[in-house]
């Protein structure tokens, strides 16, 4: 794919709670293009200050219903009577707009997204760097309880361990950095060419007269 074309491109990424994902995309927004930022869609009544299209989409049960009989959900649940999922209804107009579609999404997450989209695909998993400085970031942001720490302490340890599966690894020892190495990442998956466009290329090198 040329710099510059209409096709559309997905950058995964995963790393653990308190690893700065939100505030690294924030740093390089206007660095990486147009971008979209997948959200989920929900079948709860919103909450006093969120809004539909950024927080949540928010839809009817048998809207969610109908899409999940067709197909449309990467994946979805329901928990206390609602359902929760990702849509691939607003990735796929992302993706006819020559977006690049960012999914912030765990380990689990990553690989169906592989599994449904890899050829268009691109992951990095983003960690500080250690899980001491993981510890201490997550005591000084001071929004969770110990127990929740405890908690996404032990989850970081798991997901530390799928750090193989992803295409690249950003390290966030300062933000700055962090956020020049996301562009590259970002312009890498942006270059990345599906079998579909590689097949035309192909095509297009063999028969093209000189």
């Amino acid at each position: 794919m040329k710099p510059g074309s209409s096709q559309g491109a997905i950058l995964v990424l995963s790393g653990p709670s308190g690893a700065g994902k939100s505030t690294i995309i924030q740093a390089a927004s206007e660095e990486i293009g147009e971008y979209y930022f997948s959200i989920s869609t929900t079948t709860r009544a919103p909450r006093v200050g969120e809004i539909h299209g950024k927080d949540y989409f928010f839809v009817s049960k048998e809207s969610f219903e109908e899409d999940i009989k067709a197909g449309q959900f990467l994946e979805y649940a329901e928990v206390h009577g609602n359902y929760y999922g990702t849509s691939l209804k607003p990735v796929r107009e992302a993706l006819d707009q020559g977006k690049l579609v960012i999914f912030d999404i765990d380990v689990q997450g990553h690989r169906l997204v592989r599994a449904k989209m890899g050829d268009i695909t691109t992951s990095a998993f983003i960690t500080p760097p250690t899980l001491k400085e993981l510890k201490k970031r997550l005591k000084e942001r001071s929004t969770d309880d110990e127990e929740v720490i405890a908690k996404r302490i032990e989850n970081a340890k798991k997901e530390i361990l799928a750090v193989g599966e992803y295409d690249f690894t950003i390290i966030n020892d300062t933000i700055e950095e962090a956020a020049k190495e996301f562009v590259i990442v970002a312009q890498a998956a942006r270059l990345k060419q599906s079998a579909q466009e590689e097949e035309r290329f192909i095509e297009h090198w063999l028969h093209e007269e000189s």
